[in-house]
């Protein structure tokens, strides 16, 4: 049985990755969450897999590298999946120190843990061992409009405090796969969405505002592109990276879906619409009247677009969710979940575990 450690296993895509895993391998994989629960760390997004006896849940925090060693040396790893990491543009500006702290220093602990547990005395690496850094296309700055992707040579030119700290993340890893051989690999992938996600991100707010008829923010004239990537294709694609990736390799992963932001939105609402019932009284509030342009962000990326071809010609992955599919399917799981996102609007899904795990 392979064990996997998970950091950031509480949070949008770590909790999206874990699910997967076990949907597709069942009990014959252990995943180790390891996860601090800031604010952007939810437990209830595990709720159905709590339980299980092939899973374990370890609130730490990737910045206390002690911890880190003794969790390596308390359990035999086969993988880490390295998801932990501040990851909001907007806080980023704010507050830099949290975002270099957790994602540079955090990395690195994660980086010193795993070599300590799995290096020979030789300077090799047990065989079988593969830490798996999971990073963003924002370390490659921004592209014109009119063309172009970001490749997988394509040079880092971070424009934000969060893209710096990921860049330099990025490059630690690179430095311990060059300078020891360690046994990794890197995945920067494109925008995700799906379930589960926090609604500080464009989609889930869009949707949770327009279902309260409040405003729905636009930065600047709305035109900055993004591509779009189901967040279960893209745990498809980090397992996938993993099992049939070389190592030491960098892999984007990218949905093939460039969408404007202003975009984005006229879709939801569209969307909303079809999916409301009628007499739903929510129907009512959707409109296109809620969009409201506000003053563009700091260093804000005109345009991101991944060139995955990579990932297809060496793994064999390939985005399989459309946009209007994807699109459909978020909505859908907000309306099955609403309590979910009442709880996090609310701040109580932060007291939800509390008791539960202060021991641990």
């Amino acid at each position: 049985m392979k064990t996997y450690l998970v950091t950031g296993g509480a949070g949008f895509i770590g909790s999206n990755y874990i699910h997967y895993m076990f949907k597709k391998y069942g009990d014959t994989i252990h995943i180790i969450n390891v996860d601090c629960l800031t604010y952007a760390g939810n437990l209830e997004n595990l709720k159905d897999i709590e339980d299980k006896e092939n899973y374990t849940f370890i609130k730490a925090d990737i910045c206390d590298g002690e911890r880190m060693i003794q969790i390596f040396e308390e359990n035999d790893i086969d993988r880490v999946v390295h998801f932990a990491a501040e990851s909001h543009v907007d806080r980023s500006i704010k507050n830099p120190d949290v975002f270099v702290k957790t994602n540079v220093l955090g990395t690195l602990n994660m980086l010193n843990a795993a070599k300590n547990a799995w290096e020979l005395p030789d300077g090799t690496f047990k065989e079988g061992k593969k830490f798996l850094h999971v990073s963003t296309d924002e370390v490659y700055g921004s592209l014109t409009e009119d063309g172009g992707y970001f490749y997988e040579t394509t040079p880092y030119a971070p424009h934000s405090p969060y893209s710096a700290s990921k860049a330099s993340s990025d490059m630690l890893v690179k430095a311990y796969m060059d300078t020891y051989h360690f046994p990794a690999n890197i995945t920067n992938c494109s925008n995700n969405y799906g379930p589960y996600q926090f609604p500080e991100k464009l989609i889930p707010l869009i949707i949770n505002n327009a279902l309260h008829g409040k405003k729905l923010p636009v930065y600047g004239d709305g035109k900055n592109v993004r591509d779009w990537l189901y967040v279960e294709d893209h745990a498809k694609g980090i397992d996938m990276v993993q099992e049939k990736g070389r190592l030491f390799e960098t892999y984007n992963i990218g949905g093939h879906n460039e969408k404007q932001n202003i975009e984005i939105i006229h879709i939801i609402l569209d969307t909303l619409q079809e999916m409301l019932p009628e007499g739903d009284p929510r129907k009512a509030l959707v409109s296109e009247d809620l969009i409201t342009y506000v003053e563009d962000r700091k260093g804000h990326d005109r345009r991101y677009a991944i060139a995955p071809d990579k990932i297809k010609a060496e793994v064999g992955w390939y985005p399989e969710t459309c946009f209007a599919e994807g699109i459909r399917k978020t909505i859908k799981w907000y309306f099955e979940h609403e309590d979910w996102m009442d709880r996090i609007t609310s701040g109580d899904y932060q007291k939800y575990y509390e008791d539960m795990y202060s021991h641990r």
